[in-house]
């Protein structure tokens, strides 16, 4: 029995990266697609999830033994082992990335303020603010503990997926059967739920926040865990993301183009409480992220510069760290608070920009993943080879599709 409690209190001092990463992947992007594709295609989507969450385990897996092998994060690794230049430029096109993303989470949390009755000229000053000071002024444990937290807040939408009230057997049978349409919305939906679901930046915040943990090999077991169950978590997450929308919008034909017009959609077909549920979900989801794409930015440009960085340390000691993170939560808030600004536009081209990037992050952290002299006796497997591989290369396809959709169709 001694030793049950033992491996339950290693787990606990272990799990949180893996948790984190994968829960905050359902920022204000990812609940908008998935409210989306409930509303346009009901259930018909749900199947993309099975294969989505196999992959999203595989590649995080990975990428998590990598920060617990060498202790280092990814751009470190790739800055080491490719040189400077190419480290330079996939640094670049990250920040544009996640500047857009950033500020997609901003505007969802605007978005889901002003459903609550509350001006966003008020609360995205608010809203930044407090993110700005959780991060410059708590240690890594303190953020960590607010974020875990905050994952709790995601169950809302579970909650709001059973008072829905499904037909849990045709729901099920679409999640299993997959129900192909020769609709281009429907194929541009499909990218958008792998694209949001597998991101550059989830790689280097999940291997940065590993070896700033100190996360050791004695320790890996107990990380892969953290792993999987946070893939796992966020996709069931996700799962009831659909089924809302599909059991109450589609049905009544209510075209959606943002997750806080699902918020509002919902009152009168599922309720007041359904509503409101869906719009705090929101709120919670739009602040995490707009946590988690900065900090991540911070991490992995200081790590490809030889920078200092770590949120244990002050801006006198990783000055370059604080000030990353300071300019993307000011500049994105400006953003969002420009009445007209092209939002839509800002965050369409952060999206191309993570699309073109991702297949180039996989592809360094599969040859780091892989090299002996790095991993030793952690490399991968061939298993995980095969799906990692088959993973960049669909990555590959439907980056090229999401490309002649937006410019040539």
């Amino acid at each position: 029995m001694k030793k049950y409690f033992i491996k339950i209190a290693l787990f606990f001092s272990v799990f949180g990266p893996g948790i984190i990463t994968a829960n905050i992947d359902n920022d204000a992007s990812g609940i908008t697609t998935y409210s989306v594709a409930g509303a346009r295609f009901g259930y018909a989507l749900l199947w993309t999830l099975l294969p989505t969450t196999v992959s999203l385990i595989v590649v995080q897996e990975m990428i998590a033994r990598m920060g617990v092998v060498t202790g280092k994060g990814l751009s470190d690794l790739i800055r080491e082992n490719f040189g400077v230049k190419v480290t330079f430029y996939m640094m670049l096109g990250l920040f544009v990335a996640n500047l857009g993303t950033t500020m997609a989470n901003l505007a969802g949390w605007a978005a889901s303020m002003e459903i609550l009755g509350f001006s966003k000229y008020a609360m995205v000053p608010v809203g930044s603010l407090a993110i700005w000071l959780l991060v410059t002024k708590g240690t890594y444990r303190t953020v960590e503990r607010v974020l875990l937290l905050a994952c709790i807040i995601y169950i809302g939408y579970v909650v709001s997926g059973i008072m829905a009230k499904p037909d849990w057997s045709l729901v099920f049978k679409r999640l299993v059967v997959p129900e192909i349409k020769a609709d281009p919305e429907y194929i541009m939906l499909t990218i958008a739920i792998i694209g949001t679901t597998i991101t550059p930046w989830m790689q280097f915040y999940l291997q940065s926040s590993i070896a700033e943990k100190g996360i050791k090999k004695k320790d890996y077991g107990a990380s892969r865990l953290d792993v999987v169950l946070g893939c796992s978590i966020t996709n069931i997450i996700s799962f009831f993301i659909i089924v809302t929308c599909a059991t109450v919008l589609f049905p009544a034909d209510i075209r959606i183009n943002e997750a806080s017009e699902a918020a509002m959609a919902l009152k009168p077909f599922a309720g007041r409480f359904s509503s409101l549920i869906f719009a705090v979900s929101l709120a919670n989801a739009s602040l995490l992220g707009a946590i988690i794409v900065p900090l991540a930015t911070a991490y992995y440009t200081c790590e490809a510069m030889g920078w200092e960085a770590g949120v244990n340390k002050t801006f006198k000691e990783a000055p370059q760290f604080m000030w990353i993170y300071t300019s993307i939560i000011i500049i994105a808030s400006l953003l969002v608070l420009i009445p007209g600004a092209p939002l839509v536009t800002l965050m369409v081209l952060s999206s191309v920009v993570n699309g073109l990037i991702l297949p180039f992050v996989l592809y360094y952290a599969l040859k780091l993943a892989n090299n002996k002299k790095i991993m030793g006796d952690y490399t991968n497997s061939r298993i995980f080879n095969i799906i990692a591989w088959a993973t960049v290369g669909v990555i590959i396809f439907l980056t090229i599709c999401m490309l002649l959709f937006i410019f040539v169709l």
